[in-house]
């Protein structure tokens, strides 16, 4: 196929101009989802339209990095295309990636200009996914316009799956086109993220995942769309774990972020596991307001003022420091009930409600 080579620094990618129906042949539509308990294609009912049965039939993984793809999305842009008339349906770029390298053959004495080879397998969509899914839908009413429907398209050829993600971050991490939850997991694979941002990433998902976390599967990392009940925010969490990271002896680029995060991951871990046992029975209870996001904010506040006090060099003896620590917490059970609880604490919002909670349990240490 013709295309245009387009070097930048030591990048080189393609522009090609592709035809509709070739182009919905050659793409694999996947979207990101959340393993474990955040199933979000579990529902067990029959598809009501098309568009609801193409988008369940999207390969769903933890892998990858595109968001869901919205039903509403699809239908509004297909609904463009039938009533462009002057305007071009698609005259912004579909960013595609392949792993494969391209064979690129210059035309003449034009190095710019040449013809693409195509990939083997099928291209990954960095950019683009709901104009193309919208165009598959159009095609099928209006196949008289697969003849003269070309999309212009930019071809990423030759690289790791890594590159394709950084794309993508880089693309949408503004806040009306990427949650911060999915920019979150992502984190680790973006080579220009600070690495305190990496580990704390790292940390924030040890939380969720390990078997040994207090926190597993707890963690919000859907908003809206999760389908459990959930304590805090991946968001909210993240953040306090970065704040508390970023205090710390600064991370140089250089250092490997994996050895870090479970250094700082065990340590919070064994933090939360005095809290379940100081906190007792009202750990996890739905008539108390421990396990909320506001209290643990401030849990992880105070966690991070007093973690110089505890002897890490014994790590067996950190839950045991922290039950000593944190022991006269197990006295301020009826302030955590859930009735009246806004009233006790007692803010104009949020953020002031969680710096009250942690100056209350700050005033309850056992010093």
């Amino acid at each position: 196929m013709l295309s245009t080579c387009i070097r930048q620094k030591d990048s080189v990618f393609y522009f090609v101009a592709y035809p509709a129906e070739d182009l919905l042949r050659k793409v694999h539509f996947i979207s990101r989802y959340y393993a474990d308990h955040d199933i979000l294609n579990q529902q067990k009912e029959v598809p009501a339209d098309d568009v609801a049965a193409f988008i369940k039939q999207i390969e769903k993984s933890d892998s990858a990095f595109q968001r869901a793809v919205s039903k509403r999305k699809v239908e509004a842009i297909k609904n463009f295309y039938e009533t462009a008339i002057s305007q071009p349906p698609i005259p912004g770029t579909v960013l595609l990636f392949t792993s494969e390298t391209l064979n690129f053959t210059p035309l003449g004495n034009t190095p710019t200009m040449g013809n693409l080879e195509e990939p083997q397998s099928k291209y990954l969509i960095i950019d683009g996914q709901h104009r193309l899914a919208a165009l598959h839908f159009y095609l099928k009413t209006h196949p008289e316009d697969c003849n003269n429907l070309h999309v212009p398209c930019i071809i990423f050829d030759g690289r790791s799956d890594d590159f394709a993600t950084e794309m993508f971050v880089i693309i949408n991490s503004t806040p009306t086109r990427i949650n911060k939850s999915h920019l979150i997991d992502l984190y680790e694979k973006i080579s220009w993220t600070s690495p305190d941002k990496k580990t704390a990433a790292r940390v924030t998902n040890m939380l969720y995942s390990n078997d040994d976390s207090p926190l597993r599967y707890r963690i919000n990392r859907l908003g809206g769309r999760s389908q459990q009940k959930k304590w805090i925010l991946q968001a909210e969490l993240f953040n306090e774990v970065h704040k508390w990271i970023a205090n710390q002896t600064e991370i140089s680029h250089g250092q490997q972020v994996s050895p870090l995060a479970h250094y700082y991951y065990e340590s919070l871990r064994d933090f939360f596991k005095a809290c379940k046992i100081v906190w007792e029975e009202t750990w996890n209870n739905d008539n108390y307001m421990v396990c909320t996001g506001v209290t643990l904010k401030a849990m992880i506040r105070v966690f991070a003022k007093l973690n110089d006090k505890i002897d890490e060099t014994v790590p067996g003896e950190r839950i045991r420091q922290w039950t000593e620590l944190i022991g006269g917490w197990r006295t301020l059970k009826p302030e955590f009930k859930r009735d009246g609880f806004y009233e006790r604490f007692a803010a104009k919002g949020q953020v002031e409600r969680v710096k009250t909670i942690q100056k209350f349990l700050m005033n309850n240490i056992n010093k």
